[in-house]
């Protein structure tokens, strides 16, 4: 016979009052499998959980032999009950003994009873134990059954893993977020962070399990899928948001769950069962994690994360808690922990605050990781399930130096990073110390060295590092961190400070690069299936003129009586540079018109990031100022590999035959034309890559200001006439990577790298 509605939040209730009486958790225990038992109508409750080891281990019972409590064990995956804690899915048998997976256990005295049912005691995707009814007859349990089960089981998890019914030494839980973790990622940015834990979009933790009224819980949880379905088809309707490519994606996702008719039947029916509307949603989702982690698909397991996140919106819309923690009251020291994240999201965090990232997904060429590293925030990627390990406010160690991670370290662990931080502190005093020595190699080589920048607060490090200037100054971080268009006088205003920041020293401003993750939160949604090769930065302003002009008249005022650089980004072909630079001229001839004060000198420029423009040099140099090379993109571009795609971040190497001859090619024929030539990306930044970049004839480079003391501590130490030499034998090179020897070649110059 099958329990009533009212049966489940009968037994909640009850079982919410056993919580707070003053008996042994043993106790507590078997009085809840006497309760359910008799709400089932069964015979036998069993509660089994997962012991150290990976055991399951009878735990309590109301129709077995008591004797077998605590002496029956199973291996995961033995019998009926290690089928359900392996698998994470009921079994729903009315002969359980015939049963391929049955193991009998003759001290269970369980010989008589021939139908069980068994369902998993769920902490996130993973069994922490199961709960089993039996009975005599053969009997097929009903889904109402089931479900009430499954319900009563989810609160089971809750209680075990605060340790309400079990003393936690005794079981594995899962993660053990009291203990020291260890993890080993990919270094996007180097640099070591210590601080408190905050997780970008903060879980939820549900509190209140048991509802007081099932009608109130109804029309919270009804009231919340509405607001979640609105928020969504904002964001993907409006013109408030920019959302294209596989964000998009994801978000047609979310509205898909959103409307499934399956996922609402179920989350209401964990409602009705007696649960509250947030302990609702954290039941049907653990059952749908236990489900999709049984799968092999890759994709489909992805589609995991998001229905997690989507599962999470839902509870931040119950409980009326922010999306992320960006405006949240953030504590002195902060390492940021996110699944993944854009640049403007970063942006939008007190950077005084925020001493370090850690990404579970990404790549290190990716624009957050650009954005941290001209930050000076170091970041760690590619740590696989770190925001399952993660508690908020946690401390943590994000080492960007080797990748690793380290959760709540043990005192000698952490002692011996405060040593390693006083270690690099004493290099920094060794790198500062050096700030104002010319950059000159052994051989007496001058190399300019130039640092990239993107804010206001970036220009105190010119004077700090030394740089000669700044190389390249993106200029779509102000639009992308504002509500709204930036007035012209505003970017007037913010320009002027740059050069004024600058006292004399050469300024380059890219123009706006926006697409790919550069979103801007006013532009009207362009989807597109591959946004990084797609309609973004100078096709983008081409065909928007009057954002260019916007964005150059604002320039050329800011640099009234003084020189300015321009330099546009993702020119393909001669044909787009010459027509953004007649715009230059006509904004230049409208200031005339005007009787406005010029600027006393404008180099007009472009970055080299597709490889067709290196075959249109001729013709470029006799128009171009100047040419700056964006290895960034440039490399994306040259081996067709995603920047962004962690299976092809480190498949591809800069140091490979092929793109250090195409950067010889490059570097030459500006040379024969007497047209200076820049390196701006990351691939600057490196001392190795420096190193090699100064063998090729590259005699500037501009990169993050953290890197311009490592490099220069190079370079003072190079000899260039024997890495030059090196260099010319490309031609007859066919490895895959020139690394190791170049690495070679510095250790036996003596050239710290």
């Amino acid at each position: 016979m099958a329990p009533t509605t009212a049966g489940p939040r009968v037994l909640l209730k009850r079982m919410r009052e056993i919580m707070v009486e003053r008996i042994s958790p043993q106790a507590r225990l078997d009085k809840i499998v006497s309760l359910i038992a008799a709400n089932m109508v069964a015979e036998v409750c069993s509660i089994y959980l997962v012991k150290q080891g990976g055991w399951l281990e009878l735990f309590a019972t109301e129709g077995l032999n008591k004797t077998a409590v605590h002496k029956t064990r199973l291996k995961m995956g033995e019998g009926i009950v290690g089928d359900v804690a392996k698998n994470g899915r009921p079994l729903n048998l009315s002969d359980a003994p015939a049963h391929p997976n049955f193991s009998y256990r003759p001290e269970t005295g369980e010989d008589p009873y021939q139908s069980m049912l068994g369902v998993p005691i769920l902490r996130g995707s993973r069994a922490v134990g199961v709960l089993a009814v039996q009975n005599a007859t053969h009997r097929n349990y009903g889904e109402e059954e089931v479900e009430a089960l499954q319900t009563i089981a989810m609160v089971l998890a809750e209680m075990v893993v605060s340790g309400s019914l079990v003393e936690l030494g005794e079981i594995d839980a899962g993660p053990k977020r009291d203990r020291p973790w260890r993890g080993q990622g990919v270094v996007f940015c180097e640099g070591i962070a210590m601080g408190r834990a905050i997780l970008h979009e903060p879980r939820v933790k549900v509190e209140k399990l048991i509802a007081d009224d099932i009608g109130a819980e109804r029309l919270r949880l009804d009231k919340a899928i509405s607001e979640l379905r609105e928020a969504i088809d904002a964001m993907l309707a409006t013109e408030d948001t920019v959302i294209t490519g596989e964000t998009r994606d994801v978000l047609e996702a979310y509205r898909m769950f959103a409307h499934d008719r399956g996922w609402l039947a179920k989350l209401r029916e964990a409602v009705t069962s007696g649960l509250t509307a947030e302990a609702a949603v954290e039941r049907v989702q653990n059952d749908t994690r236990a489900r999709m982690a049984r799968l092999t698909d890759p994709i489909i397991k992805d589609r995991l994360h998001d229905l997690d996140d989507l599962a999470n919106r839902l509870l931040r819309h119950l409980t009326g808690k922010a999306d992320t923690a960006a405006h949240d009251t953030l504590p002195a020291d902060v390492v940021l922990f996110a699944r993944t994240m854009g640049p403007a999201e970063l942006l939008d965090y007190d950077r005084s605050k925020i001493r370090g990232l850690v990404l579970e997904e990404g790549s290190p060429t990716s624009h957050v990781a650009i954005v941290a590293r001209a930050l000076d925030i170091p970041v760690v990627g590619r740590i696989e399930n770190v925001l399952e390990q993660i508690e908020q406010n946690d401390w943590v160690i994000a080492d960007g130096d080797t990748a690793e991670i380290h959760i709540r370290p043990a005192h000698d662990v952490r002692e011996a990073y405060r040593h390693k931080l006083a270690l690099r502190a004493q290099r920094q005093a060794t790198f500062a110390a050096m700030r104002t020595q010319p950059s000159i190699t052994k051989d007496g080589e001058r190399i300019r060295l130039m640092m990239n920048a993107g804010l206001l607060a970036d220009l105190p490090h010119l004077e700090e590092t030394g740089a000669e200037g700044i190389g390249l100054f993106r200029t779509e971080l102000q639009f992308m961190i504002s509500s709204a268009m930036p007035r012209l006088q505003d970017l007037i205003t913010l320009y002027s400070a740059v050069l004024d920041g600058a006292a004399g020293k050469p300024v380059v401003f890219r123009t706006l690069d926006l697409g790919g993750d550069k979103v801007l939160p006013y532009a009207r949604p362009m989807p597109e299936e591959n946004p990084a090769m797609g309609w973004r930065a100078i096709r983008m302003t081409l065909d928007r003129p009057a954002l260019l002009r916007y964005q150059i008249r604002a320039l050329l005022r800011a640099a009234a009586g003084r020189d300015v650089d321009i330099m546009f980004p993702m020119v393909a072909e001669v044909a787009e540079f010459r027509a953004a630079r007649a715009l230059v001229d006509r904004e230049l001839e409208r200031l005339s018109n005007m009787k406005a004060q010029p600027p006393r000198k404008v180099r007009v420029g472009t970055m080299l990031e597709v490889p067709a423009l290196a075959f249109q040099l001729p013709s470029l140099l006799t128009t171009a100022d100047f040419i700056s090379v964006g290895s960034n993109d440039l490399m994306q571009f040259f081996f067709a590999s995603d920047r962004g795609n962690p299976r092809l971040g480190t498949r591809y190497d800069l140091l490979s035959p092929p793109m250090l001859n195409f950067l010889k090619g490059i570097v030459e024929a500006a040379k024969a034309r007497g047209v200076p030539v820049t390196l701006c990306g990351e691939m600057a930044g490196r001392p190795l890559e420096a190193m090699a970049l100064i063998g090729l004839g590259f005699r500037s480079l501009s990169m993050a200001p953290a890197s311009i003391g490592p490099v220069k501590q190079m370079l003072l130490a190079l000899n260039t006439g024997e890495v030059s030499s090196f260099m010319d034998s490309l031609p007859d090179r066919h490895e895959h990577s020139l690394r190791e020897q170049l690495k070679l070649l510095a250790i036996n110059e003596r050239v710290p790298i």
